[in-house]
């Protein structure tokens, strides 16, 4: 097979820090090529180079066997390169069509603005459908739920024309069902003559569906091979560089205790509905016991987003009850208040909802405490005791990329950016913890710890709920099982739960 995409001997450094160093890659036509590595290994901007996002020091650039210079995206679109990012690039408040147009050639096309939005919107209908997509393209995309955003942001780069894919976590947020849909498509367009990269975390999925992978280390090319050919134990040695211990029996605790958060009958106020008129969350009961991990899974847009949000305290319009032990309505709870009752919050999006990009590392793990006082008044900040507690947070957690506590949260990967959240989240020990998609796109020491710190709270006697859209997280960590569907809770199962039986119940009240 002919060479799509080949990259050598990039290098690339930020504020002296060598992200790249010689690293090499290539894609060939009509084949699915995964890469593999931890956070911050160089798999995202070695990938943003070949999406003209990233100009390299040096190296080479070749697509289809030619010489390139990526003067950015649009240049790189030109040479029919897309790129679908972990982290979302879309307009919220733009509709669905809105935001595909922007990247889409109809842009620049004759007619009015509205007749050329129609002419997306039929296109948008069909390579939907022809994908499995429920998208509704004047849907605003401030309403979608983040897998229905990563759809959207697939169906982005296909309609603009792409035949080099670059898809960046693709599966992340997405069901069994959908993820197999998804590669499966994927691995048809390759076949049909287009060159995919598959940068990806999920091992099952590179021995599935990749025709080889390509493990990328510390900025450097590791190793390029066949993964049907490859066990599962050497693939993770190479993306890790030693070995990590791993169980294939979820944990056992102790009896869960008391009921320490229940919420009955939460419901979407009647102004925010989905596009079918009926509430995002129409009628939701749960409880959470101390000492138990409570998993809901379901496929993404089916209230998990309003949920969370409505845990968190960030919407107020919730119809229903929200009771935590020994304190009471939630609901009327104030951020500070919540801090001081040990409500952690582990949000999916980490970026827009966890971390302010543009202030420190110090800043962002502090910015908890400070109006309980323990780093002075918010107009006199104690930053000597604040960079000391940053300073023993990251290297408890460890979070790796911080050159110094000054360096702005928005460089970090997006592995280690979860790290600072978890560390200021436990930071103390706390009573309930939130958490939606909390390894989403991170590789597999980073998803261990994560996993592991979940467990260690329900061992400490918290109360855990995992909000996740990935059955096999749900299913190795939960305590018990819940599904949600069309806004509400449709079944609950005890561990251990039927594989089966928890995905029929998915599907069944769609």
């Amino acid at each position: 097979m002919a060479t799509a995409l080949q990259l050598t001997g990039i290098c690339k450094s930020f504020d002296g820090f060598k992200a790249l160093i010689d690293a090499d890659f290539s894609a060939r036509w009509g084949e699915v090529h995964a890469l593999l590595g931890e956070n911050g290994a160089g798999k995202s901007s070695l990938m943003n180079i070949a999406a003209g996002l990233y100009a390299p020091e040096s190296g080479q650039l070749l697509v289809d066997d030619n010489a390139v210079r990526l003067d950015g995206p649009r240049d790189a679109a030109r040479h029919h390169i897309g790129m679908v990012h972990q982290h979302f690039k879309l307009v919220k408040p733009f509709t669905v069509a809105e935001n595909i147009l922007l990247g889409h050639p109809l842009a620049s096309g004759e007619g009015s603005h509205r007749k050329r939005l129609g002419m997306l919107e039929a296109q948008i209908r069909a390579k939907a459908d022809e994908l499995g997509f429920a998208i509704d393209p004047r849907q605003r995309t401030e309403r979608l739920s983040i897998a229905e955003q990563q759809r959207v942001e697939i169906l982005k780069v296909l309609l603009a024309g792409a035949r080099i894919l670059i898809l960046d976590e693709p599966t992340a947020v997405l069901t069994d069902r959908e993820a197999e849909r998804l590669l499966s498509t994927v691995q048809a367009l390759a076949r049909s003559g287009s060159a995919v990269v598959l940068v990806t975390h999920k091992m099952a999925d590179v021995r599935r569906y990749a025709d080889r992978v390509t493990v990328m280390r510390g900025g450097r090319t590791v190793k390029t091979v066949d993964p049907k050919q490859t066990a599962m134990a050497e693939l993770v040695q190479l993306t890790v560089g030693d070995s990590i211990a791993h169980s294939t029996l979820r944990p056992q605790r102790s009896q869960a205790g008391a009921a320490r958060l229940t919420v009955r009958g939460l419901r979407t106020a009647a102004a925010k509905v989905v596009g079918d008129a009926r509430p995002a969350l129409d009628g939701v009961d749960l409880t959470l016991h101390a000492g138990e991990i409570y998993g809901l899974a379901g496929v993404g847009g089916n209230g998990q987003s309003e949920l969370a949000a409505a845990l968190m305290g960030l919407d107020s319009t919730i119809d229903g009850d929200i009771t935590l032990e020994d304190f009471g309505d939630l609901k009327a709870a104030s951020n500070s208040q919540r801090r001081a009752l040990q409500f952690a919050a582990i949000p999916a999006d980490r970026y827009g909802l966890a971390l302010a990009g543009a202030l420190s590392v110090a800043e962002n793990f502090g910015i908890g405490q400070v109006h309980g006082g323990r780093y002075g008044s918010p107009w006199r900040l104690d930053t000597t005791q604040l960079q000391a507690d940053a300073k023993a947070a990251v290297e408890q957690f460890d979070v790796q990329g911080v050159r110094n506590l000054d360096q702005k949260a928005a460089l970090l990967s997006g592995g280690n950016a979860q790290k600072l959240v978890l560390a200021r989240e436990f930071g103390r020990t706390p009573r309930v913890v939130l958490a939606h998609s909390p390894s989403r796109g991170l590789d597999v020491r980073a998803g261990a710890e994560v996993h592991a710190r979940l467990l260690a709270a329900r061992d400490a006697g918290a109360a855990v709920l995992l909000i996740s859209e990935d059955l096999d997280e749900v299913l190795a960590l939960a305590d018990r099982v819940g599904v949600m569907t069309r806004g509400r809770i449709v079944a609950e199962f005890d561990q251990p739960a039927d594989r089966q039986a928890v995905g029929q119940a998915m599907v069944d009240h769609g």
